[in-house]
């Protein structure tokens, strides 16, 4: 029992760090929170849907046009919509409601199409999982962790090594100095949506593998993964050691209380940390300077 809590664990971490980086991602350079991300998230899985048992595509090919799709309604949503309000010199707060309102209207539109009911992308019969150190566990499951190490490496990478992550975290950091020193704020944020959408897309290919599929599995998610990057201090190591700590006291808890109370378990550590660690695990204390 104790060994399939902590493949579990695992599962759950894994899948919360998916999503929280890909949400941080875009934060990072916008500072809204963008709760969009939460359908474009569900258009993985659907997509997928579409390409592979409707139009009758091999999974991989529908797999790869899901995640360029899902790539590209993230790019769309920031094109048509979020860059036009920061010309306008939108709030966040505008854009917080305006991130509401398109997924509101996105899921619906998905509810209009494919129906509500639950769908699958699995083919075949459902088999038992394998047994690994007295627990079981799926391929699929196996894939979302290795899918979860690989994303962190790479983006880490990425973030370190090349000339656009880096110019992401300088717009992170400030937008109208890297303006200033030539960098292109809305190019650069038009690139975090892209990796970000595309990350999301890809976490909602992986839920439907492993649970199936509904119009509303977005938003839950999301707000683990949001929870994940509040409490890891907006930082990708920070975002993976909160995933952790999330996924492991959501499953353990089910030892001593309903599993119903799992996301509550969530918020209550996302509570404790604003109150006596706002700034996360690997977050940054702002000093105070007076003039």
């Amino acid at each position: 029992m104790f060994q399939q809590y902590i493949f579990n664990t695992l599962i759950t971490s894994s899948l919360y760090s998916i999503i929280g980086i890909s949400f941080a991602i875009i934060y990072r350079t916008t500072r809204f929170l963008h709760f969009t991300h939460a359908v474009v998230f569900t258009s993985g899985a659907y997509f997928t849907f579409l390409f592979y048992k409707l139009f009758g595509f091999s999974i991989y090919f529908s797999i790869t046009l899901a995640i360029i799709f899902s790539l590209l309604l993230g790019c769309l949503i920031e094109k048509s919509i979020y860059k036009p309000l920061r010309k306008k010199q939108a709030s966040s707060m505008i854009l917080l409601l305006a991130s509401l309102g398109i997924y509101i209207l996105l899921q619906n539109l998905i509810s209009m199409i494919f129906g509500d009911d639950t769908k699958s992308i699995r083919s075949g019969v459902v088999k038992e999982g394998i047994n690994i150190l007295g627990a079981r566990i799926t391929p699929i499951q196996i894939i979302i962790i290795i899918t979860s190490v690989i994303v962190t490496i790479l983006l880490l990478l990425f973030l370190k090594k090349t000339k656009t992550g880096k110019a992401m975290k300088a717009v992170a950091n400030d937008v109208e100095l890297a303006n200033i020193s030539g960098i292109s704020s809305n190019r650069v944020i038009l690139i975090s949506f892209a990796i970000g959408s595309a990350l999301a897309g890809l976490a909602g290919i992986l839920v439907a593998f492993d649970v199936d599929m509904t119009p509303t599995m977005g938003m839950n998610t999301l707000m683990m993964g949001v929870v994940a990057m509040i409490v890891g201090g907006n930082n990708i190591k920070g975002i993976v050691c909160a995933a952790l700590l999330l996924g492991f006291a959501q499953n353990f808890g089910v030892w001593y209380i309903s599993s119903q109370w799992q996301d509550a378990i969530a918020f209550v550590i996302l509570i404790i940390f604003l109150l006596f660690k706002p700034e996360g695990f690997y977050g940054k204390k702002l000093r105070k300077q007076s003039v």
